[in-house]
C-alpha cells in the first residue's frame, strides 16, 4: 500500500489573442504552437495510457482565455492553416535534405509529427481539443481547475468588485467548456492575498496553489510543512509546490530538460535558412520566426551542435523518469515516517515546458506515470481534491501576500518597466463600478456597451502583458494591448456618461473583443456581496428594483442614542440610490403618522396601551402596532423585498412579519446587553439577551458596525462569520461645518475666553465611562488650568455625576447642560478644543465619528469600535478603558501641543472623508440585500427541483 502521493500539477495558459481583422498577428501562434507541442503531446500521452489501462492522475489548469481560443472557430480554422503551412514547409524540407542520412530523419520526425497532429486535430476533436481533455476528465484521470478570468495578477487588483469578476467569469467560462463546475483554481503567478478567501469560497473554489516559502511564512509554520495543504482564515485549502521536485524539472542548471541529449530549443530552421526559401511558409514575409522544426541537441558548451537523435533523448526521458520515480520514492518514506498521515508532494509546471521548451517533455511524463503504476508501491499518483476527500480536516494557518515570481513577491508585474499601466486599470475598476451603479438594470444597447466595457477592464487586466514588459520580449505589442483596452474603456466610458453610444463602433469592438459571451457587467455593482449575475427580481417602483420595510424603535426627532440617527442617513442614502424605504417607528406627539421626508416614507405608530406600563410591556405593545401597520400597509400596498430590523427592540414584529409573509430578514445589531453591562445579572438583562439572540438567528444575515462588535456576536451567539457583514456607521461631513462666527458665540456661552472646552457628549451611563472622565479632571486642571469641560448629555448618572464634580470642587470648572440639540452639538464641535470618548463598552462610537467629521481633535478609550476608528497618535489619541491615569495624561499631551492636535485632526477628518462616507455605506447595505434575494431565489428553485424530483420519482 502506498506510504504517500505525488500531485502532477500542469498550469495551461496563454493570453487572449483574437484579431479577426489581420492574420499577420505572430502573437496568434502563441496557440498554435501551444496545441502542436504541448497540448495534442499530452492528449497523446493520456490516450495512450487509458488504452494500456495504466493507472494515473493528473491536475490541469486551463484558464478561461486559453479555453475561449481552443473553442473559437476562427482560430480554428486559422491552425489548420498554420499545419498546412508547416506540412509544406517539412515536405519541402523533405527534398532539400534527402542526400542528407544523418539530418534525414529528423525532417522526417517533423513531417509525421505534423500530420499525425493535423489529422487529430480534424479528426479525433473535430477542431475542439477542449473535448479530449474532458473526456478524460470524465474518465476520472484529469482533474481540471480554472484560473482567473483573464490570468490578472489577483494582488494588484484594488477593488472586491474587480476580484470576483475575474472569479466568477472564470468559474462561468469552465462550467461552460468543462461540464463542471471547477474544485480548485491556479491564482495567476500563485499571487495571493488574504482578501481572496471570501471571493473564492463564494464561487466554491475549494482549494489553490502556491509556492514553498508561503508556507515557510504562515502564522503559525504548519506542522506537516509543504506536504500537506493547510486551510486559510477563509476556509481555502492551499497546497504548495515542493521545492526539490521543481528543481529537477524547471532549474536551467541542473534540471533535466538541459540534457545533451534533448533537442535544442534555440536552433530552429526560421532562423536558420534562406529567408527567400523559407518567405511562402511564414504568415509574414521576410519575418523570421520559429518554425518548430529544430534539428539540433543540446550538445553542451561551446561546442558545435550536432543533430538530435530521438532514440537517444526516448532513452534520457526513460533514465530520468526513473531518476525521479526513485528520489521521490525516498522523499515518501522519509516524510511518512515523520508524519501522521500519508504526505503528498506538488510537483507543479508551466504545461507549456512539456513539448515547447523542453520537446521531451510528454515522453517523461508517460515514462514516469507507467513507472509508478508498475515498478513500485511506495508513491500513488493523485489531486490535491482527492486529498482533500481523504483528509478533510486541516491545519490553519495565516499567509501573507505572496507569489511565485522573482523573490517570491510582486516585483515582476510591478517595477519600472510596468508601473505606468496601474493607473489606468485602477481608475478603470472605479469608473466600472460607476458605470455599473448608474445603470443597475440596462438592456438593449446600453447593457452591450457596459458588458463590453467589463470585458475592456478584464482583458486590460491580463498579468502577461506587464511580465512581458518586464521580461523585454514583445513589449510593444504588450504595451499596445494594454493601450488600445485603456482607449476602447476610456471611449465606452465617455458613451455611457454622455448617452450617446455608437453602436457601429461598438459592433467592431464586440467582434474584435469577442470573449465572456455570458459575462454580466452587473457584477461590478457596489456593495460587499453586490453585483451578483443571477436574475433578482426587480420592481418598477424605483431603479434600483428594491422595497424595504425598516423597522427601528426610534427615528428622528425621537433620538436616545445612534440608533435613531444612524437609521435616519442610512435611510436617505439608501433613497437617494434608488431604493424604495418605508420606516415603521414610534410615534411622536406633534408629528404626522406618514409622510415623506427626502424620499424616504416614514410611517409613526402608537402603542395600544397608555403611558403607565413598564419598558418592556411599552416594546412589546410597540412591537404588536408595528405589526398590525405593516401587515396593512403590505396587503393594499405591495409586498416588500425584504425586512431590515434595528436592534433586538424591534425582533418581534420583525419575526412575526417575516412568517406571515415570507419575506427574508436582515437584522442590524447596534450593541449588546452582555456588552453594556459587562455581562447578563438580571431577568431583565436575560430578557433582552435572548431577544438579541432570537433576531440573530431569524436574520438571513446580521449587519454589525465594527469587527469588534463581529467578535462579540460570534461569541455570545454562536454566529457563523460567513452570517455577518461589517459596515460601518457614517457621517455627512458638510452637518459638522458651522462657521466661526456661531463657534465663538458658542465658546463665549460656555467658557471665558482664555479657557479650552474639553467636550463629551453622549447618554450619562456608566458604560460610556463619563465617571472615569470625571475622576481625571483634577489632574488635568493641576496640568492646564485654562480648561473647561461641557459634559452634555442625559441619563440615569447625571445626578450622581453633579454630586461629585461637587466633591471633587470642581463644579466651575465643568458644566452640565444636559440634553442638547444637534445644532446646539455641532457650534461646541466647533468652538471645543478637543473632544473625549471615554467609554468601558462602544460597538462602533458614531460621536467620536461626528466630533472628527468637525475637525476636532479627539481621545477615545481603546475598547471596541473606537480602537478601529482611531489610530494613536495619527488621528487622535486612545487610552486604556476605565483607566483614570491615561485618560488625564493623554488630555494634557493635548492641551499642551496645539500644533500635534491641529495635524491629527485634519488627518482624522481625511480618514472619515474616505472611509466613512454614508454613500459607500449605503451601496454595501444594498449589497447584502442583493446577496439575501439572491440566496433566496437560490434556494427557492432548489426547493421546487426538489418537490418536482418527489412528485415525479425524477423523471422529466
Amino acid at each position: 500500500m502506498e506510504k504517500g502521493y505525488l500531485s502532477v500539477v500542469l498550469h495551461a495558459h496563454l493570453p487572449f489573442v483574437h484579431h479577426p481583422e489581420s492574420e499577420r498577428f505572430i502573437e496568434e501562434r502563441w496557440l498554435f504552437e501551444a496545441i502542436t507541442e504541448t497540448y495534442i503531446p499530452l492528449l497523446d500521452m493520456m490516450e495512450g495510457l487509458v488504452r494500456d489501462q495504466v493507472a494515473f492522475q493528473l491536475t490541469m489548469s486551463m484558464t478561461p482565455t486559453l479555453l475561449t481560443m481552443l473553442a473559437s472557430p476562427l482560430l480554428q480554422e486559422r491552425y489548420i492553416k498554420h499545419m498546412d503551412r508547416l506540412i509544406a514547409l517539412a515536405d519541402k524540407e523533405i527534398a532539400r535534405v534527402q542526400e542528407d542520412e544523418a539530418l534525414l530523419p529528423v525532417v522526417m520526425m517533423y513531417a509525421e509529427k505534423f500530420s499525425h497532429t493535423k489529422r487529430r486535430f480534424e479528426q479525433a476533436y473535430n477542431g475542439c481539443i477542449i473535448d479530449g481533455f474532458k473526456a478524460m476528465s470524465d474518465l476520472g484521470h484529469l482533474e481540471l481547475i480554472t484560473s482567473s478570468a483573464t490570468h490578472a495578477f489577483l494582488p494588484y487588483i484594488r477593488t472586491e468588485q474587480a476580484l470576483r469578476a475575474q472569479v466568477e467569469n472564470a468559474v462561468r467560462v469552465h462550467t461552460k467548456y468543462l461540464g463542471k463546475a471547477p474544485r480548485g483554481i491556479w491564482l495567476p503567478e500563485c499571487g495571493y492575498k488574504p482578501e481572496l478567501d471570501h471571493v473564492l469560497r463564494e464561487f466554491g473554489i475549494q482549494y489553490f496553489m502556491t509556492d514553498s516559502h508561503v508556507f515557510h511564512n504562515a502564522d503559525p509554520s504548519p506542522i506537516q510543512g509543504v506536504y500537506a495543504p493547510i486551510v486559510t482564515p477563509g476556509g481555502i485549502a492551499a497546497f504548495a509546490r515542493d521545492q526539490e521536485t521543481s528543481k529537477q524539472v524547471w532549474s536551467a542548471q541542473e534540471g533535466y530538460p538541459g540534457d545533451y541529449d534533448y533537442r535544442e530549443y534555440y536552433r530552429d530552421i526560421g532562423f536558420d535558412l534562406d529567408m527567400d526559401y523559407l518567405n511562402p511558409h511564414m504568415p509574414i514575409e521576410d519575418f523570421r520566426l520559429n518554425t518548430g522544426m529544430k534539428y539540433y541537441r543540446i550538445t553542451g558548451p561551446n561546442m558545435e551542435k550536432q543533430i538530435y537523435q530521438l532514440d537517444w533523448a526516448r532513452q534520457k526521458a526513460a533514465q530520468h523518469a526513473g531518476n525521479f520515480m526513485f528520489n521521490r520514492e525516498k522523499q515518501i518514506e522519509h516524510l511518512a515516517g515523520n508524519m501522521h498521515r500519508k504526505p503528498i508532494i506538488i510537483a507543479s509546471y508551466d504545461a507549456e515546458l512539456f513539448g515547447h521548451w523542453w520537446y521531451e517533455g510528454p515522453m517523461w511524463l508517460e515514462e514516469l506515470f507507467r513507472k509508478i503504476a508498475s515498478e513500485q508501491q511506495t508513491v500513488k499518483l493523485s489531486t490535491p481534491a482527492a486529498y482533500l476527500d481523504e483528509y478533510p480536516v486541516n491545519e490553519q494557518c495565516q499567509l501573507a501576500f505572496s507569489t511565485w515570481g522573482r523573490g517570491g513577491y510582486g516585483d515582476v508585474w510591478l517595477n519600472d518597466t510596468n508601473q505606468w499601466i496601474y493607473r489606468y486599470l485602477h481608475d478603470m475598476e472605479a469608473q466600472m463600478i460607476e458605470l455599473a451603479d448608474r445603470y443597475p438594470a440596462a438592456d438593449g444597447l446600453t447593457r452591450r456597451a457596459l458588458d463590453q466595457a467589463a470585458r475592456e477592464l478584464l482583458l486590460a487586466q491580463c498579468s502577461d502583458w506587464p511580465f512581458i514588459m518586464d521580461n523585454r520580449t514583445m513589449v510593444d505589442y504588450a504595451i499596445r494591448r494594454v493601450n488600445n483596452h485603456v482607449g476602447r474603456f476610456g471611449r465606452l466610458y465617455e458613451m455611457m456618461i454622455s448617452g450617446l453610444i455608437d453602436e457601429r463602433w461598438l459592433a467592431e469592438v464586440e467582434k474584435r473583443d469577442a470573449i465572456f459571451p455570458e459575462l454580466d457587467y452587473r457584477v461590478y455593482l457596489s456593495g460587499r456581496y453586490a453585483g451578483s449575475s443571477n436574475v433578482v427580481t426587480m420592481l418598477d417602483s424605483k431603479p434600483s428594483g428594491f422595497k424595504v420595510l425598516l423597522l427601528a424603535w426610534e427615528y428622528p426627532p425621537m433620538i436616545v442614542g445612534g440608533l435613531s440617527r444612524h437609521v435616519y442617513d442610512l435611510s436617505r442614502m439608501l433613497a437617494e440610490l434608488g431604493t424604495e424605504v418605508h420606516v415603521v417607528t414610534s410615534h411622536v406627539d406633534g408629528y404626522p403618522s406618514y409622510e415623506e421626508q427626502g424620499g424616504v416614507h416614514v410611517h409613526r405608530v402608537g402603542t395600544y396601551q397608555g403611558s403607565n406600563i413598564s419598558f418592556m410591556e411599552w416594546i412589546l405593545q410597540l412591537n404588536l402596532a408595528m405589526t398590525d401597520y405593516a401587515s396593512h400597509l403590505i396587503s393594499n400596498y405591495g409586498v416588500f423585498n425584504l425586512i431590515h430590523a434595528h436592534d433586538w427592540l424591534v425582533n418581534q414584529a420583525a419575526k412575526a412579519l417575516k412568517y406571515k409573509f415570507g419575506l427574508p430578514l436582515v437584522a442590524t445589531i447596534h450593541a449588546t446587553e452582555h456588552g453594556r453591562n459587562q455581562g447578563i445579572r438580571t431577568e431583565l438583562q436575560h430578557q433582552i439577551h435572548h431577544q438579541e439572540w432570537e433576531m440573530t438567528y431569524e436574520a438571513w444575515r446580521v449587519i454589525v458596525c465594527s469587527s469588534y462588535m463581529e467578535e462579540e456576536l460570534r461569541s455570545l451567539f454562536q454566529l457563523p462569520v460567513d452570517k455577518i457583514d461589517i459596515i460601518p456607521n457614517g457621517v455627512i461631513t458638510e452637518h459638522f461645518q458651522a462657521d466661526e462666527e456661531m463657534a465663538a458665540e458658542t465658546h463665549a456661552q460656555f467658557a471665558t475666553p482664555d479657557e479650552k472646552i474639553i467636550f463629551y457628549v453622549g447618554r450619562m451611563v456608566r458604560e460610556k465611562g463619563v465617571h472615569i472622565l470625571l475622576e481625571s479632571i483634577p489632574a488635568v486642571l493641576e496640568a492646564c488650568p485654562e480648561a473647561k469641560f461641557v459634559l452634555a448629555g442625559k441619563g440615569p448618572m447625571l445626578d450622581e455625576l453633579k454630586s461629585r464634580a461637587a466633591e471633587l470642587g470642581i463644579t466651575d470648572k465643568v458644566c452640565f447642560p444636559g440634553f442638547i440639540d444637534d445644532s446646539t452639538r455641532n457650534r461646541l464641535f466647533r468652538a471645543a478644543y478637543t473632544a473625549v470618548f471615554p467609554s468601558l463598552y462602544e460597538p462602533f462610537g458614531i460621536v467620536a465619528l461626528e466630533a472628527m467629521a468637525a475637525q476636532l481633535p479627539v481621545i477615545v478609550s481603546g475598547v471596541g469600535g473606537l480602537a478601529e476608528i482611531v489610530e494613536d497618535g495619527e488621528d487622535g489619541y486612545t487610552v486604556l478603558p476605565g483607566d483614570i491615569p491615561s485618560l488625564s495624561s493623554r488630555l494634557i499631551m493635548m492641551l499642551q501641543d496645539e500644533d500635534n492636535a491641529n495635524a491629527m485632526a485634519l488627518n482624522a477628518f481625511h480618514k472619515v472623508i474616505d472611509d466613512y462616507d454614508w454613500n459607500t455605506i449605503a451601496r454595501e447595505t444594498i449589497g447584502t440585500y442583493r446577496r439575501v434575494l439572491l440566496e433566496q431565489s437560490q434556494l427557492q428553485v432548489s426547493r421546487e427541483a426538489a418537490a418536482t424530483i418527489e412528485t415525479t420519482g425524477g423523471l422529466q
